[in-house]
């Protein structure tokens, strides 16, 4: 009853294979690779893989990447590719997105993952969820569950590749977030890391004002390490928030 869990972001593929399509599986094998790498999988990482017995992916990175990476699982003939699409309601999340439909995947299967850590972890209360990719997002749920809102900005790379753009001779090496910058490469990686945090910062102080109660803040994606050194809010970081969200609507639709 292996599981197949897959996340398709827009700079990289992540995959990690479950013994089981259940929250808290043993974690057979895993890995990552960038989008332009993707037809190497079959013939490749993935061809030493038993079969997956199911699958289920999140993907945001458009409907060319779907099909390129479904293509890669054709020699396993009796799987059946399946895809999360955003909606109203799932494992006791409520999605209060003007269109829910339109909330992006991955944003809504990290809010499902971050929902159960909460309820795992004690009393329900709220929770800010920041994935920090190519984009930033930062998304708050309440202590019932409800989706109230959340925000997206540039990631670190989209922030440096701007000013890069928009400003004459402004091209450094990438520096490190500290305290007061005394280089350009170090002025560069701590503006946009205050900016990350500051964000996340205000968001906090909104949702905690909203709630009554402080929130658990959750981040997860492959720059969040960046921000651990910068915010002053006490933090969890989580890997593996996506897959985690994956095994528990998987789960969730074996069980019906």
């Amino acid at each position: 009853m292996t599981f197949l869990a897959v996340d398709v972001g827009n700079t990289r593929l992540k995959w990690a294979l479950y013994a089981k399509p259940q929250p808290g599986a043993a974690l057979l094998s895993h890995g990552a690779v960038f989008l332009e790498a993707i037809d190497d999988l079959a013939e490749g990482t993935w061809r030493a893989l038993p079969a997956p017995s199911s699958m289920l992916g999140s993907i945001v990175a458009g409907e060319g990447i779907r099909r390129r990476t479904e293509a890669q699982m054709e020699p396993w003939s009796d799987l059946e590719p399946r895809w999360v699409v955003s909606g109203a309601a799932a494992c006791g999340v409520t999605n209060g997105y003007d269109h829910p439909t339109r909330l992006g995947v991955d944003r809504w299967v990290a809010l499902i993952a971050a929902r159960q850590r909460v309820l795992e972890s004690g009393a329900p209360r709220p929770a800010l969820v920041v994935m920090v990719g190519t984009a930033v997002t930062v998304d708050a749920i309440d202590a019932d569950g409800r989706f109230l809102g959340g925000l997206i900005l540039p990631g670190f790379g989209l922030m440096l590749r701007a000013l890069e753009m928009g400003t004459a001779g402004l091209k450094a090496p990438t520096g490190e977030a500290v305290d007061f910058p005394t280089n350009t490469s170090d002025a560069l990686m701590s503006g946009g890391a205050d900016a990350i945090a500051g964000a996340v910062e205000r968001m906090h102080r909104k949702l905690r004002g909203r709630c009554g109660e402080p929130p658990a803040l959750i981040m997860s994606g492959g720059a969040a390490v960046k921000l651990a050194s910068i915010t002053d809010l006490p933090f969890e970081t989580v890997e593996t928030l996506i897959f985690e969200g994956l095994l528990h609507l998987q789960s969730k639709r074996l069980a019906l």
